[in-house]
């Protein structure tokens, strides 16, 4: 049951803080932030907030630093919206699987250029041996 309801309580602040980011913030650093995933500590005091920029100009790292320097602000809004008696503190963790992810992709479709490439090649001159083979038996 507390897993449940640790569940819809950081589904409620991952909706909740995506909204705020996208209408509320005005910190030039943040832009378009994409919350991933929410965690929150059992005892509630603490929740790591990944995220990932979006169409940013600006590094994750100046990304991150403006959210926590909107930290305070997205907390006292987020314990309102939510009704929650003591908000928790917030930690913001860029989050890097979409990277990791697409980096993955990248590897996985040069592996398989590589072995269409050689395959290809294969055959080829599995014939020319088959040809030169069919060449000299005439002769013998």
């Amino acid at each position: 049951m507390a897993q449940s309801r640790n569940q819809r309580i950081e589904s409620e602040i991952q909706r909740v803080l995506s909204a705020l980011i996208a209408r509320e913030v005005k910190d030039p650093r943040v832009g378009n932030v994409t919350i991933t995933a929410v965690t929150v500590l059992k005892d509630k005091s603490a929740a790591k907030i990944f995220f990932t920029p979006f169409a940013s100009t600006n590094p994750p790292e100046q990304v991150r630093i403006g959210l926590t320097h909107a930290g305070g602000f997205l907390r006292g809004e987020l314990g309102r919206r939510l009704g929650l008696r003591h908000a928790p503190r917030l930690e913001f963790v860029y989050d890097d699987t979409v990277e990791g992810a697409a980096h993955l992709t990248g590897l996985i479709e040069k592996a398989v250029a590589t072995d269409r490439a050689t395959a290809a090649a294969e055959p080829a001159a599995a014939g020319d041996d088959a040809a030169d083979a069919g060449a000299e038996e005439p002769r013998g």
